[in-house]
């Protein structure tokens, strides 16, 4: 697929290199030349650029995407590229970051958003625990259907302590996702496939049931809470 990110800060750029690693083509746009990473990132075209510019997007030939993710810091930013994308160019799919969970609300078809994705009310499902459907509610829905959460805490022993991020992502088996990494000392943290693990980091996965098996052998915790 081809697939522009709006957004070259830790965010866009960790979803840019997963991408891009799985053979996608990703153009990733971004007006703050200190976060253009050519050498970083060789994998990943860039554009130097206001995305929220319709100028811009003609340039980039957004139409051509399969999927345009709206990455940016800054909701307002995120809700202009999506209603761009979708209402200028016909994207088909788009996925728009929000920051600030009382913007939440702004963030559905009406702003041309296909799916919303909250970094702050992921994190709090996965401390609660996602709450079950209730059947009566027809508006209520699990936010992946048949995957589930699976954790475990960093040995001394893991082959991954002390190494970067992208090594696990690298060779997590298909149906899982690194979505999280907790320190310590309890800060909870988005993935950064440049930052190293550490001894003591709880990983958080959402995964597909049959992949827990391989992702219990990958990681060698046998009797953790996976």
């Amino acid at each position: 697929m081809r697939i522009a990110i709006a957004g070259a800060g830790s965010v866009g750029r960790s979803i840019a290199t997963e991408l891009a690693g799985s053979g996608h083509d990703v153009l990733l746009i971004d007006r703050d030349t200190r976060r253009i990473g050519v050498d970083d990132m060789p994998q990943v075209e860039w554009l130097l650029a206001d995305a929220c510019e319709l100028a811009t997007l003609e340039d980039a030939r957004l139409g051509d995407f399969d999927v345009v993710i709206a990455a940016s810091s800054d909701d307002k930013v995120n809700l202009v590229v999506s209603l761009l994308a979708k209402t200028e160019f016909g994207v088909e799919r788009v996925i728009a970051r929000i920051n600030e969970p009382g913007n939440e609300w702004l963030f559905d078809d009406s702003w041309g958003v296909d799916l919303a994705v909250s970094p702050p009310r992921l994190i709090a499902d996965l401390v609660e625990g996602v709450p079950e459907e209730d059947p009566e509610d027809e508006g209520t829905r699990p936010p992946l259907p048949g995957a589930e959460i699976a954790e475990t805490v960093l040995p001394a022993h893991s082959p991954f302590a002390g190494r970067p991020e992208s090594e696990l992502t690298a060779v997590l088996p298909e149906g899982v996702a690194l979505v999280a990494v907790l320190a310590s000392g309890g800060t909870v943290r988005p993935p950064e496939p440049s930052r190293e693990l550490a001894v003591g980091n709880t990983v958080v996965f959402l995964a597909a049931p049959e992949a827990l098996g391989t992702l219990e052998e990958l990681l060698g915790h046998a009797d953790d809470d996976l």
